[in-house]
C-alpha cells in the first residue's frame, strides 16, 4: 500500500495551442483507499491515470508515490500494476504462464512466482483453470486473468483503466463485486477509472469527478468526495447531473422570495417551487436552475408534497419491480422514478410533486446553494 500525492498536476500536450488536457488537479490519496476517477469522454480520467502511472508525462505540477517524487521515475520504477481495458494476454501461454511471465522477466525465484501465483489464483477463482489458454475462457475470465497477473507483481498501487468496459451488461454486474472483495481481501490502494457512474457509486471509497476542461476553468476537477456526498451535496450542475441514475431533472426560473430557511423559485410555466435551500447569498430576481432527482418524487396526496408541476407523459417503462416516466416540463426531458404499479401512460398529463426538501438550486454560474436538509428516498405510485 502506499497513498498518492498530485500538486498542481497539469497536462498539455500542444503547448503552442495554450489549451491544457489537465489543469490544477490536487489530490491526496489514503492508503488503502478505492478511488474512482468519473467523467465523460474527453475530460483527461485516463489521462491522468497515465501519469500515475508513467506512460505519460506531467507538463506540470508533482506526483509522489508512498512519499517519493515520481515526475521522472519510469514505470518500472513506480511500483504500481495496471489493469487494461484490453485484456492483452498472451494467446500462445496457458493462465499460469500468462500470471508467471512478469515475474520470470524480473528473473524471481521459481518457487517465489509459484506461491504468488498460486495465492493470486486461489483470490479470483481461476486455480481449475489455470491450464487452459485464453481462448477457452469467458470475457470475464480473462479479465480475472489480466487483474491476477497484476497482483503476482505485488504492486503499491493498482491502476484500473476501464476494466469492464469490454463485458456485458451481466458480467459488469458480477466483476464489480469481483474487483470490490479483491480490494477487502488485499487492503490496496486502488485508483480506477471509468465512464460508468453507477461503477464509481457502487465501488468507490471517495470518487473524483472531472469534467472536459473549459479554457476558462480553473480546473477540470469538479468534485473530490465520497459517493454520497456527491449524491447528496454535489458542489455543481455538472456533478448533480452526472451523479446519479437516471439522472437530476432540471428547470429554469428565478427567485421570487428568500428566507433564511427556505426559498421560493417560479419557473417558466409560472409554477412557484419551494426549495429548502440557503439563498440568502442570492438576490430576488436572480436566475437560477432547480433540480429534483427522479426517486425524490412524490404524489400529491404525500405528506411532502410541497409544490408541483404538470408535464406530458412521452414513455411510461414498467420494468416489473419499479416504473420509469419520461415527461416533458416546460418543454425540458423531465424522469420519473415511480412504483411498478403507477397508471401513466404517453399522452397523459401528468402532475408530480417536488418536496422542498428533495431541491437543489444552483446560481446562473452553475454553482450550488447549500441544502438545508436531506431527503429521504420516497417512490411514488
Amino acid at each position: 500500500m502506499a497513498e498518492v500525492v498530485l500538486k498542481n498536476v497539469r497536462k498539455n500536450y500542444d503547448p503552442a495551442v495554450h489549451q491544457d488536457t489537465l489543469r490544477e488537479i490536487n489530490l491526496h490519496i489514503k492508503e488503502g483507499e478505492f478511488i474512482v476517477f468519473v467523467g465523460p469522454s474527453g475530460c483527461g480520467k485516463s489521462t491522468l491515470l497515465r501519469m500515475v502511472a508513467g506512460l505519460e508525462d506531467i507538463t506540470s505540477g508533482d506526483l509522489e508515490i508512498g512519499g517519493t517524487y515520481m515526475n521522472d521515475k519510469p514505470p518500472v520504477e513506480r511500483n504500481v500494476g495496471m489493469v487494461f481495458q484490453s485484456y492483452a494476454l498472451y494467446p500462445h501461454m496457458d493462465l499460469y504462464e500468462n500470471m508467471a511471465f512478469g515475474l520470470k522477466l524480473k528473473k524471481v525465484d521459481k518457487a517465489e512466482i509459484k506461491k504468488r501465483v498460486d495465492a493470486a489464483s486461489d483470490i479470483l477463482g481461476l486455480t481449475p483453470l489455470l491450464d487452459r489458454k485464453p481462448k477457452a475462457l469467458s470475457g470475464g475470465q480473462r479479465q480475472r486473468v489480466a487483474i491476477g497477473r497484476c497482483i503476482v507483481q505485488q504492486p503499491a498501487v493498482f491502476l484500473f483503466d476501464e476494466p469492464l468496459s469490454n463485458l456485458d451488461a451481466a458480467l459488469r454486474v458480477k466483476m464489480r463485486i469481483e474487483i470490490a472483495k479483491l480490494h477487502k481481501e488485499l487492503q490496496s490502494t486502488i485508483i480506477y477509472v471509468t465512464h460508468d457512474q453507477v461503477e464509481a457509486m457502487t465501488l468507490a471509497d471517495k470518487i473524483v469527478v472531472l469534467s472536459p476542461l473549459n479554457k476558462n476553468a480553473p480546473s477540470n476537477l469538479e468534485q473530490f468526495g465520497s459517493p454520497l456526498e456527491l449524491y447528496h451535496a454535489p458542489a455543481n450542475r455538472f456533478v448533480a447531473g452526472f451523479i446519479g441514475s437516471p439522472k437530476m431533472n432540471f428547470l429554469k426560473g428565478e427567485l421570487v422570495e428568500i428566507n433564511p430557511d427556505h426559498c421560493m423559485v417560479k419557473i417558466e410555466s409560472g409554477d412557484v417551487i419551494k426549495a429548502s435551500v440557503d439563498a440568502t447569498r442570492a438576490a430576488v430576481g436572480d436566475k437560477v436552475e432547480l433540480g429534483v432527482r427522479p426517486e425524490h418524487l412524490v404524489e400529491a396526496d404525500h405528506p411532502h408534497a410541497d409544490s408541483s408541476v404538470t408535464g406530458d407523459v412521452m414513455v411510461a417503462e414498467h420494468l416489473g419491480a419499479e416504473s420509469f416516466i419520461y415527461m416533458t416540463v416546460n418543454g425540458e426531458d423531465f424522469t420519473v422514478k415511480a412504483e411498478a404499479e403507477t397508471t401513466a401512460h404517453a399522452g397523459d398529463k401528468y402532475t408530480i410533486c417536488l418536496p422542498a426538501d428533495a431541491c437543489y438550486l444552483f446560481d446562473a454560474d452553475e454553482q450550488a446553494f447549500p441544502r438545508l436538509a436531506r431527503y429521504t428516498t420516497t417512490k411514488i405510485s
